[in-house]
Parts: structure tokens; C-alpha cells; sequence
């Protein structure tokens, strides 16, 4: 639980991230988006904004569009940020729309821009850091936390992220967590009164619906299949049905037999709910008595001989020590979003912010 922030920042940091150029962050700042999350269950999202003017050519003051305490955004900038925000989106909003999103886009770049400046002058001011060990151990993190089928290249190659870059993107979400967890609201954990108190106001969460653990064998059939072949098939689901009924084990029957997928595993489709399968065999699913063999039941995929394993009523998860650990976890993520919008707003309004005119 205590690296879930640090994922998701690291995520956001590196997904909206498409590339930025310059050796020093402090030179060059990738946009930190702001916004007001109320529970733990989003992050500001990151940007590839603009950066602060070289030393070597300082903007003329009518091109500067943003300045955070002696950081600057360039209008030229802000433009080459805004053509390539405007270019993804090509095709994917009506024309009449387009106006308006091109407004609110420039808007979030420059927000972007101040938000990432604050958190770096933060960051830098405290002289908090991020070692090697660090950014491995959080690098084989993401890994594990891929969804299937994706890797940490695919991500990188879509963001145009070499890994230098990468690097620098988790080494600045390591920095804002260490920041939050710095925090002294956040070293508290949650008391048993608050778990309680969330448990009591929160029962709708910790409802478990009715569910079956089911295998069955299927003999397919298509539509549009004659009438013929048809009852050939039920006849041979139907065998093997009696098959069952007098002895014959059912995961054996089914890698030899069946037509679906499931045959690798006997046959087994795990547990569902309600609503996960097609409506006859839901109905036999949930009707059927626990370990018999039911009648054959007929589906748009063909014949199914169905035993049900096991049959969950519904029921409220109790409030037992794992639960408890689940809504501990769950309010100490909620308190480390609080911090961090608490010490967002802090920082502006101690820093010097000003925006010219981005229309």
C-alpha cells in the first residue's frame, strides 16, 4: 500500500509525458497539472508543458506568458506545447468544438507549467532526493504493475521517453512522495474509530453479490445449423452427460471432449456473478443444486453440461481484520491526496505567480 502514490505518480508523470530535451530539470520543466482530487482516487496529471528559458536568451517580457518565482514559459513554448496537444487530438472532436478545447487546453499547459515549478523549487528547497537504489526498485515496481499484455517499452516508445528521461520522471515521483509521506498527518495511521466510522457509512462498498463457481463441457453448435446436425449434437452432449451421471470424472471428460476453451482447466470457468454470462446458462447456473448434473442447456454457442462447485449467497463483508486493513489503506491513500492539494496550495500562495493574457 505504501508505494500506491508512488505508482500513480510516476505513471501520470510518464504517460502524459512526450518528451523534453533539456539536461537539467531545473532548466527545463516538464507541466504538472493541477487539479482538485477529493479521495484516493486520482492524481494531478503531468504534461510535457513548457520549460523555463535558457540562460543564454532570455525572453523579452512580452514573450514570457507565465513566470513562477523566476521560472519562465515562453509563448513560444506555450504554442509548440499547444500544436502538439491539438495535433493528438485531430479527428477526435467536431470542428465546432475545437475553439473551445484549443482555449482550455492553453489554459492546462500554463497551469501545468506552474503547478511542476512550485513542486521542483519545493523539492529542490528541501534538498530532498532520489538515489539509484530508489529509481530501480521503482522501475521493477511499474513492471509489476504493467496491465497484461503492455510493457514499460510500449509505454516509453508511445511517449517518445528514452530512458534517461524515464529516470529523471520516476527520480521527481519518488521526490513528491517522499514529500507527502514527510508529512506528519500522513505518518498517523487511521484510527479504529475512523475505520469504524467508514465501515458504517460505507456498507454499499463491502457488499459481496451472489456468485457460483461452475465447469462445464460444451459441444458446440452454429447458427443456422439444420436440424439434423443439430440433434446430433445434443445427442453427443447428452451422452456425455450420462457419461457423468454414472461415474465418469467431469475434468477429464471435458479435456477430451468439450469445445470451449475452459477444457485446459477441466472444464472450470471459475466463479461469476450475475449478469457475466449469457442469460440460459446464468439462469441454470444459479438455479442448479451444488455438485449435480444438470440437464443439458442450450445456448447461442451450443450444449452445456453445467455443475455447479460452489454457490455464494449474497452477503456485507464483515468487518474483520482484513477489512480493516483494506480501509486503513484505503484512508491513508485518501490522506496523502488531502496533503498534497494542502501543500500545493501553500506553495502558491507563497510564491510569485504571474500569467499575462493566453487568449
Amino acid at each position: 500500500m505504501r508505494r500506491n502514490i508512488l505508482l500513480s505518480i510516476i505513471f501520470l508523470l510518464i504517460i502524459g509525458f512526450t518528451g523534453c530535451n533539456s539536461a537539467e530539470e531545473t532548466k527545463k520543466i516538464p507541466a504538472f497539472k493541477e487539479t482538485e482530487p477529493q479521495t484516493a482516487s486520482a492524481l494531478p496529471a503531468v504534461n510535457p508543458a513548457a520549460a523555463t528559458a535558457p540562460a543564454a536568451k532570455v525572453p523579452r517580457p512580452d514573450d514570457v506568458i507565465a513566470e513562477v518565482d523566476g521560472s519562465r514559459m515562453t509563448r513560444a513554448q506555450l504554442d509548440a506545447e499547444l500544436k502538439k496537444k491539438m495535433a493528438a487530438m485531430a479527428g477526435k472532436l467536431p470542428p465546432e468544438q475545437l475553439v473551445q478545447a484549443t482555449a482550455s487546453v492553453r489554459k492546462q499547459i500554463v497551469d501545468d507549467f506552474i503547478m511542476r515549478t512550485l513542486l521542483l523549487n519545493e523539492l529542490n528547497r528541501l534538498k530532498i532526493r532520489a538515489d539509484d537504489r530508489e529509481i530501480n526498485a521503482a522501475i521493477e515496481d511499474m513492471k509489476g504493475a504493467m496491465p497484461a499484455g503492455a510493457t514499460l517499452e510500449d509505454i516509453m516508445k508511445k511517449g517518445g521517453i528514452s530512458r534517461e528521461q524515464l529516470r529523471k520522471e520516476i527520480s521527481l515521483g519518488i521526490r513528491i512522495n517522499k514529500l507527502i509521506e514527510s508529512q506528519k498527518e500522513v505518518k498517523s495511521p487511521p484510527t479504529e474509530k475512523e475505520i469504524q466510522t467508514f465501515y458504517k457509512n460505507n456498507k454499499d462498498k463491502f457488499k459481496i453479490p451472489e456468485a457460483v463457481h461452475v465447469r462445464h463441457i460444451l459441444v458446440a453448435s452454429k447458427t443456422g445449423t439444420d436440424d439434423k446436425t443439430r440433434t446430433g449434437q445434443h445427442q453427443k452432449a447428452e451422452g456425455l452427460r450420462q457419461q457423468l451421471i454414472s461415474g465418469k470424472d467431469f475434468a477429464e471428460l471435458a479435456k477430451a471432449n468439450s469445445d470451449c476453451p475452459s477444457k485446459n482447466q477441466g472444464g472450470d470457468l471459475g466463479t461469476f456473478t450475475r449478469g457475466q454470462m449469457v442469460k440460459p446458462f446464468e439462469n441454470a447456473a444459479f438455479k442448479q443444486k451444488v455438485n449435480e448434473i444438470g440437464p443439458i442447456v442450450e445456448t447461442e454457442f451450443g450444449f452445456h453440461i453445467i455443475q455447479v462447485l460452489e454457490h455464494h449467497q449474497a452477503k456485507t463483508q464483515p468487518l474483520d481484520q482484513d477489512t480493516k486493513n483494506q480501509i486503513s489503506g484505503f484512508l491513508r491513500e485518501k490522506k496523502k491526496y488531502e496533503v498534497f492539494n494542502r501543500l500545493v496550495a501553500q506553495l502558491k500562495a507563497k510564491a510569485h505567480i504571474v500569467v499575462t493574457d493566453i487568449s
